[in-house]
């Protein structure tokens, strides 16, 4: 088993700019504010041959109320599975209550605990670190998170306990990536704690409590995956706070990471125009799809009937995406979601060989023939597969720039169909053949070229004998 050393301290110390150093990443949001982080953040690091995992953790004060209560709560339960801990201090500000309180905390827990003096750069270390000896917590080891001094050396020190571990995989091998999406509070954090079987994340009635996108690697069945927890998208005139917008860009990146989305939909509210943007966004990058419809709940049969009703007329341009009805609070409904997600991702990374590819494309223009371009008819001559995540099919042909969008769309219709392709968007690519004569002179060779001048003065002597005939006449 890897080593897991968890980060902890008081808000805005620089546990996430650590946690982005010990990870070579920037996976963790950074911010020159308190209480950015609130959910448990995992990363994967390594150093020389030895790898690690790190969790980012929410600041903890020791009167913590309301949301800041659950950060707290996630940041402890932090301590509880992880190997060794980072106690990070700011030795700017020196040492106050709350440094003691969380002390007091790592000493009765009997963890490993490392006091890390955070913020040295630019100051006398001694003296920064003058305040920390009466923690009881061993030498504190002074760093500059922030200019990345002292941290090699802290993790060497940490790791030289353990045993060596084999390398890892980076993040893209941790099984199927899927992005829980949509606006905010329609309950994203709620349906990942529900899929996960246990409260992982901060859940809270108040819009906007997830800032940053948490990766959560975990098992179900033998089957690896990895759940993405993301920020909410407001639409872009409500977007005010410089962190929801650094939130935002995370989400966003965090779909393109996915292999299947998840989008939620607050089904009491309906289908709202943000969840159309999200949605168009999530088809652009042609990532897998599974819609959520949340909190169905509490709704009389008249309400349900009217949001199907809205599905079929907004949604029907994701008419390849399963639709799921759920309440992520009381669990009804989410189990079901598994089967869609693997049917999705199946079909996202599936292999078809060339062969049969391009026998169904001479099937399909048998049935029903491109049109004529300028008294030409289209050919379509064979087809192969360009990529995964999403299937691209790329057709080579002549004149394919000229094909309409109908029958592209007749061509995507029939090979979805006849592969029962289900969740993932298809691509279509068209390729046409280039003349090998284009641009090129015949040149004539010496016997050619005598040839083509007796010729020509054969065509010159018989136009003078024509003239003479016609004199003559």
């Amino acid at each position: 088993m890897l080593p897991v050393i968890a980060l902890v301290g008081r808000p805005n110390v620089g546990k996430s700019t650590l946690f982005n150093r010990l990870t070579k990443s920037r996976d963790a949001l950074v911010a020159d504010m308190p209480g950015v982080t609130r959910d448990r953040k995992y990363g994967e690091g390594k150093t020389g041959d030895r790898a690690y995992i790190v969790i980012d953790t929410g600041g903890i004060t020791g009167d913590e109320q309301g949301i800041d209560f659950e950060m707290a709560r996630q940041s402890l339960q932090a301590i509880e599975e992880a190997d060794a801990v980072f106690f990070i201090v700011d030795g700017r500000s020196g040492l106050i209550p709350a440094d003691e309180m969380i002390a007091d905390h790592l000493r009765r827990s009997g963890k490993t605990a490392y006091l890390v003096v955070n913020k040295t750069d630019g100051t006398d270390p001694d003296v920064a670190m003058s305040d920390f000896h009466t923690l009881g917590l061993g030498e504190p080891i002074p760093i500059a998170a922030a200019h990345n001094r002292g941290v090699r050396s802290l993790i060497d020190t940490s790791l030289a306990d353990f045993p060596d571990a084999d390398d890892i995989d980076s993040r893209t091998s941790t099984g199927v990536r899927i992005a829980i999406v949509g606006r905010p509070n329609v309950g994203k954090s709620t349906l990942v704690n529900r899929l996960l079987g246990e409260e992982r994340v901060v859940v809270y009635d108040e819009a906007g409590t997830t800032r940053d996108s948490i990766y959560i690697p975990y098992e179900r069945e033998g089957q690896a995956y990895t759940l993405i927890d993301t920020a909410g998208v407001r639409r872009r005139k409500n977007v005010r706070e410089v962190i929801e917008k650094f939130s935002i860009i995370k989400t966003l990146q965090a779909i393109k990471d996915a292999n299947v989305v998840v989008l939620v939909i607050d089904a009491r509210q309906g289908v709202t125009d943000q969840d159309l943007h999200m949605l168009g966004f999530v088809m652009d990058t042609g990532r897998a799809l599974v819609v959520a419809l949340n909190k169905w709940d509490g709704m009389d049969e008249e309400q349900k009937k009217a949001v199907k009703e809205q599905i079929q007329r907004r949604l029907e341009f994701a008419a390849f995406a399963r639709f799921h009805f759920i309440s992520a609070l009381h669990g009804s409904g989410v189990g079901d979601m598994y089967a869609s997600i693997n049917e999705a991702y199946d079909c996202a990374m599936a292999k078809w060989a060339t062969n049969r590819l391009t026998l169904l494309l001479e099937d399909i223009v048998a049935d029903h023939q491109p049109p004529q371009v300028a008294g030409r008819r289209i050919k379509l001559r064979y087809a192969h597969q360009g990529g995964s995540n999403p299937p691209i099919i790329v057709v080579h042909g002549n004149q394919t720039d000229q094909l309409p969008n109908s029958y592209k769309r007749y061509l995507q219709n029939k090979f979805t169909k006849v592969l029962k392709i289900r969740g993932t968007p298809v691509r279509f690519e068209f390729k046409t053949g280039d003349n090998p004569f284009a641009g090129k002179r015949n040149l004539l060779t010496a016997r050619q070229k005598a040839k083509k001048e007796r010729l020509k003065k054969h065509i010159k002597d018989m136009k003078k004998q024509a003239v003479k005939k016609a004199r003559k006449k």
